[in-house]
């Protein structure tokens, strides 16, 4: 299953777990693996609190702080930066699915990191059996 993804900023954490919540429980499986996949170079998918809404933004901040977009780049687009930050956060993550959900810890949600906005982008989704 294909989630859409609209961002409104250059740099935005989306929170998609409803959708990848959705996409398990109408697979039917009932114990197995998700994985949620990003195929875009210069966007990620983590997974990180979702209860207090500064924590994407510190994410985002320390990402900043960890790749300078002023870096002398040779990339002709101008996105090396986004580049950069995707490969630092990955492009999936696989979760447990138990009992028909996801198996996500009390404050957990999965982000879909946007680097190189605004866009509208697509997350895979595929549910497994185990």
């Amino acid at each position: 299953m294909d989630v859409a993804v609209r961002t409104s900023e250059r740099c935005q954490f989306v929170d998609v777990t409803a959708e990848v919540s959705r996409a398990v429980r109408a697979s039917g499986v009932r114990e197995g693996l998700c994985l949620v996949w990003c195929p875009h170079t210069t966007a990620g998918i983590t997974v990180n609190e979702n209860s207090d809404p500064d924590v994407p933004a510190d994410l985002q901040m320390g990402l900043d702080r960890i790749v300078d977009a002023r870096w002398p780049f040779r990339h002709g687009e101008g996105n090396s930066a986004a580049h950069l930050k995707s490969t630092l956060v990955g492009c999936g993550k696989t979760i447990a699915v138990r009992g028909g959900d996801l198996r996500l810890g009390a404050w957990q949600a999965i982000w879909f990191c946007e680097f190189d906005g605004p866009r509208t982008r697509r997350v895979e989704v595929s549910v497994v059996s185990a």
